[in-house]
């Protein structure tokens, strides 16, 4: 496990019509501050890799579909790590992710993965640094 980075169980309510299922709460794990909501599509098979934020925490969760993110921490360069988690309704959980580390995720079920992140600061496009899948040597096919 990647220090600072956590995954939280989160409750699926069973209710006559279709289900409840809870996000976050200002008191949840993770919760740092709110600076914006998103969601985010990826078709089955794709990858997106490799982005970190230089001071946004994101809580990652994924109501539709499934995906696995893959983070990669080298902020102690004698101790570089990764760290492989799988969202979706059946693993449903949230993923907090802090500031520089290096994120890539694709997606595995169905046509299309919905992603909602829970951001404590809102998006800037100084924020952020995007690197070339290449530039992280992972095996994608594990």
């Amino acid at each position: 496990m990647i220090e600072d980075v956590f995954v939280t169980k989160l409750d699926i309510i069973d209710v006559c019509g279709g289900n409840v299922m809870h996000a976050m709460k200002k008191t949840s794990n993770g919760y740092i501050d709110f600076g914006e909501a998103y969601f985010s599509k990826i078709n089955k098979g794709v990858i997106k890799a490799w982005k970190r934020h230089k001071n946004m925490t994101l809580n990652l969760i994924v109501p539709v579909g499934g995906i696995k993110f893959i983070l990669f921490d080298d902020r102690d360069k004698s101790n570089v790590q990764f760290q492989k988690v799988i969202l979706s309704k059946d693993n449903y959980c949230r993923l907090t992710v802090p500031p520089m580390i290096w994120m890539g995720f694709q997606g595995l079920l169905y046509d299309e993965s919905t992603l909602l992140n829970i951001a404590d600061i809102e998006h800037n496009p100084n924020e952020f640094d995007r690197i070339n899948i290449e530039d992280i040597e992972f095996n994608w096919s594990n």
